[in-house]
């Protein structure tokens, strides 16, 4: 009964300090954790609540994509040591839960929606090619903690493209993420569309990525995607195309 009591005591403790702190604290960590890439603007209200502009800057601290947040905190988590909070990233209405505690982060339940110009963000490589189309990102369960990443996640690419490509769209495509603690294995494949895309790969918290995708199109399209395939791959002698990122 008096640990209980201590457990309750404390949860209040934690509760009162979240309610006090400004919502820029979250700016702060985020800045801090991604080096300048993300950051929440506009915060406003406090860690228990409050809106802001969920931003994803270039290299050059540019911001190249934003999203109005909102989040609430769960306050029953308190008492297990853990901050949960029901987060709505705009456009999507729906609210998904984020748990974060001493030793990871855990989503579950996310469906975001992105425009493919993300892709230059995450993979500076992609940048000039300029992506076209729309992403949606599909987290059932994703834990990212200390002892690695646990979970799956899927990012579908609908009406892919390129602004220098000459054939629009060039499909739609699906990668899919699945982590299994130290390492996480990746797996793209093709949907449908005129350009077949085939990848996979895998990295470890202490080393870059390695991922290696492979492209083929039908005879009839050799012509148009060829050239603009030999820009950010290398072909192959048995006519596909060969782009290898690490």
């Amino acid at each position: 009964m008096r640990w209980r009591l201590l457990a309750v005591g404390i949860g209040a403790y934690v509760a009162a300090l979240i309610a006090m702190a400004p919502a820029t604290l979250i700016d702060a960590g985020l800045q801090h954790a991604s080096e300048g890439r993300l950051r929440l603007a506009e915060a406003r209200g406090t860690l228990w609540s409050g809106t802001g502009r969920f931003e994803i800057r270039d290299a050059g601290g540019r911001t190249g994509l934003e999203r109005r947040l909102t989040w609430r905190l769960r306050a029953g988590a308190l008492l297990r040591a853990r901050l949960a909070y029901a987060v709505a990233l705009a456009p999507t209405p729906r609210p998904f839960p984020v748990t974060i505690s001493w030793s990871r982060i855990e989503l579950a339940h996310a469906d975001i929606s992105l425009p493919a110009a993300a892709l230059g963000l995450g993979v500076p490589m992609l940048a000039p090619l300029e992506p076209t189309g729309e992403m949606q990102l599909r987290i059932p369960s994703l834990a990212i903690g200390r002892g690695g990443t646990r979970g799956s996640a899927t990012l579908q690419w609908r009406a892919a493209g390129s602004a220098l490509a000459p054939v629009s769209p060039l499909g739609d495509y699906a990668l899919h993420v699945e982590g299994e603690g130290p390492v996480v294995h990746a797996t793209l494949r093709t949907l449908r569309g005129p350009l077949q895309l085939q990848g996979q790969g895998s990295w470890t918290r202490d080393r870059r990525p390695v991922f290696l995708v492979t492209a083929h199109m039908p005879p009839r399209f050799r012509q148009q995607l060829a050239p603009f395939l030999r820009l950010i791959a290398v072909e192959q002698s048995n006519g596909s195309f060969e782009l290898q990122s690490r």
